[in-house]
């Protein structure tokens, strides 16, 4: 019994969508999901084919899909997708090179497919293999002529894109392994290969020649297991190949007719940005005259003031104004009102003391020391004159000197005497 209610031998839904443009396009392969783009160029050709044009296949496996993928680092996973989808895609012959040939030994058409994994949900190679084929089905290259030695590469709108050349659809089904072979399941899912033994891999057309194989595991598969499983790949790449091929012509109808198509298409009504209102006719004749017929209807407008309003000195107001709705104050705002009041006095009481006591400073130092001020409007200078010593200072030190002198002079002479 398998995880999501599908039997052995039962395959994932398989939805394709595609671009505004040619050659890009999205498949969904239940939740795995892979965008494949094709691109093209004019190159010089490769010296050992002169007249073949170059394929070339790339696979990037982003963080988005899944976290164990890392970013710029090849993995053994993402080189083993990519060598199965060249030898699945390019040595199975499914497009006619030579075809993309435009001048021999000189320029050929390089047809470029790029495959990004949007979302991993198991059975990449799968879904990467049909996102593959579908965008080379759906791709078309510019038309070109050679008059001479000059190549004229042509605009979509001078001439319609010419389609790839493509012989076949060659198309992967994996199949898992569990218990050395014993339980066989197609197309596993991602907690299936966790566990799975082993993985075989075959690409097969709808004509049922199979174009590539691989076996990757250690698991031993005898010869009946490989053909019931080749069996099962038959009916699989048929059922998928009628798929591929109405999507492809509901798309090219669809096209040419101008209806909506592309990723819009895909878009559920369910979301809000597939919402739309339609565009509403509006009639501009006789808007004159229902305007005036408005304006004759109306009410007339009430009395305009031409001069303000004073109130009071200071304030002007033009017309009556609206009342004051919020009554008088409660007796809690009362109160809040008069600490405030009586705190912006006190507040000014010590603010006039500071004031006072500023000045009478002033004043004192401007009666003991004077101050010059300049008039320039450069810059204040302000002068100090040196203070004069008081007198009193100088005679007291003087006398102090001449009676310490006279002592000194009267022990010398006691000295003398009694020598």
């Amino acid at each position: 019994q398998r995880l999501d209610g599908r039997q052995c031998y039962d395959y994932r839904d398989v939805r394709v969508s595609f671009g505004a443009d040619y050659c890009c396009c999205i498949v969904e392969l239940g939740k795995t999901r892979v965008l494949a783009q094709v691109s093209c160029e004019l190159v010089p050709p490769k010296p050992n084919r002169p007249t073949e044009g170059i394929l070339f296949f790339n696979l990037e496996l982003s963080p988005m899909a899944a976290p164990g993928f890392e970013p710029g680092r090849q993995s053994d996973l993402l080189v083993k997708l990519n060598r199965l989808i060249e030898r699945c895609l390019r040595n199975s012959k499914c497009i006619d090179t030579e075809s993309l040939c435009v001048v021999a030994g000189e320029k050929v058409w390089q047809i470029r497919l790029d495959l990004h994994l949007l979302n991993h949900d198991g059975n990449i190679i799968d879904a990467a293999s049909i996102a593959g084929i579908v965008a080379l089905c759906h791709f078309r290259r510019p038309d070109v002529s050679v008059q001479g030695e000059e190549v004229t590469v042509y605009t979509p709108e001078e001439r319609d894109p010419v389609p790839l050349s493509i012989h076949h659809m060659p198309i992967c089904v994996s199949f898992a392994f569990f218990q050395q072979g014993t339980y066989l399941l197609v197309d596993p899912t991602e907690r299936e290969e966790r566990v799975m033994d082993g993985v075989l891999v075959i690409a097969m057309n709808k004509h049922r020649e199979i174009c590539t194989m691989q076996s990757s595991g250690g698991i031993m598969l005898i010869k009946d297991q490989v053909l019931r499983c080749s069996k099962i790949t038959a009916v699989k790449v048929a059922e998928i190949t009628e798929l591929i091929q109405k999507a492809l012509e509901n798309d090219q109808k669809v096209r040419k007719e101008g209806g909506k198509f592309g990723f819009a298409e895909s878009i559920p009504n369910q979301k809000i940005t597939a919402f739309k209102m339609e565009s509403a006719a509006v009639d501009t004749n006789n808007v004159e005259e229902q305007a005036e017929e408005i304006i004759t209807k109306a009410d007339p407008p009430s009395e305009v003031f031409a001069k303000p309003i004073l109130h009071t000195p200071g304030t002007a107001q033009i017309g009556e104004g609206i009342e004051n709705s919020w009554g008088e104050l409660e007796e809690s705002d009362r109160e809040e009102a008069a600490e405030e009041e009586g705190e912006s006095e006190a507040a000014a009481f010590e603010c006039q003391k500071l004031e006072t006591e500023d000045t009478s400073t002033m004043r004192e130092t401007k009666n003991d020391e004077p101050i010059v001020l300049s008039d320039s409007e450069e810059e204040e200078v302000v002068i100090l004159e040196p203070q004069e010593p008081p007198k009193k200072t100088r005679t007291q030190t003087n006398s102090n000197q001449e009676n310490t002198s006279k002592k000194a002079f009267n022990k010398r002479r006691k000295k003398k005497r009694a020598a």
